[in-house]
């Protein structure tokens, strides 16, 4: 008999906002937690929550074994971009021997179930339009890379139907502040807390980037495991691109406090796309997904965010 849904890499960022949409009409889900990194955040009793390491090919499949999951949306990986042009070894290790070690864990076991493998916009090649999933294939980031490993991987599959996303950019309650509207978020609360001088410091301000509220996203992933067809890809996106600077005006805009913005070299990279836009018609065509959660609003609970945390630790 089929147990729960399992969501790997629950303590995540979109993990977190999944396991919370799941919960909306499942009894249970069954979530993965890495061993050596933050612990659970929720003690939701409808929650199976497993310590597993995803590059312990042994461990993933008793894991597997265990819960015998009716579906798997598998969000474990390294998502930090920036950080993968520092260690591409790690995102390369973790992205693409990870999702290898739960396909094979899948194939010792048995399972059939469907499996969503989120993956990124990112294996795309630079573009000056809106990219549909038919657009060139060419990463120029280590993490890009990482990521086309690893769709590639589950594309070749042939133990379970493999249902391909490509999210572009999000962002939202949750979030790392190694991403740029986080890290604004969180320096807006800072000043506001008195805790540092009234000035964000910034990276590059003048890409485009097709950003969704990360609830949107989980949303689409939802309907995507319902409705994909194994083997396709599909981009999860809004399909509208926003100036980061336009994003920090609207951020300071919501503060409480005057504040300055300063460029920091160390928060540019190597390379920087000035446009990822994404074409979003094949996933609201085949998923019945639209965007509901508007820009502005993202941004504010984003910033509410960042204050709560910094009230909870005062």
């Amino acid at each position: 008999m089929a147990g729960p849904p399992l969501v790997t890499g629950a303590t995540g960022f979109a993990g977190t906002h999944l396991l919370a949409r799941l919960l909306e009409s499942e009894s249970q889900v069954a979530a993965w937690s890495n061993p050596s990194g933050q612990p659970p955040a929720s003690t939701d009793p409808r929650i199976i929550w497993q310590a597993v390491n995803i590059l312990d090919a042994p461990a993933v499949a008793r894991a597997l074994d265990a819960v015998q999951p009716s579906a798997i949306y598998h969000c474990a990986g390294i998502a930090d971009v920036g950080g993968a042009w520092h260690n591409p070894h790690q995102a390369l290790h973790v992205n693409v021997l990870g999702t290898h070690y739960l396909i094979e864990g899948l194939r010792r076991v048995g399972l059939t179930c469907r499996v969503l493998v989120t993956g990124s916009a990112l294996v795309y090649r630079q573009s000056g339009v809106a990219i549909s999933e038919d657009s060139p294939i060419g990463p120029s980031s280590p993490y890009g890379v990482s990521k086309l490993a690893q769709e590639m991987l589950a594309a070749r599959a042939d133990v379970c139907p493999m249902i391909i996303t490509r999210p572009f950019n999000h962002a939202g309650p949750g979030q790392s502040a190694t991403f740029a509207t986080s890290s604004f978020a969180r320096q807006v609360a800072e000043i506001e807390a008195g805790l540092r001088e009234p000035v964000v410091t910034v990276g590059n301000l003048d890409a485009r980037r097709d950003i969704t509220d990360v609830r949107d996203v989980v949303r689409a992933y939802a309907l995507i495991m319902e409705h994909g067809q194994p083997g396709r890809p599909y981009n999860v996106c809004r399909g509208e691109a926003y100036r980061i600077g336009d994003l920090l005006d609207s951020l300071v805009g919501l503060s409480r406090t005057p504040i300055d913005v300063r460029v920091d070299p160390v928060r540019l990279r190597p390379q920087d796309n000035p446009l990822l836009l994404g074409d979003a018609s094949r996933i609201m065509a085949e998923a019945g997904w639209r965007p509901s959660v508007p820009i502005q609003q993202t941004l504010r609970d984003l910033l509410d965010y960042w204050r709560g945390r910094l009230l909870a630790a005062s």
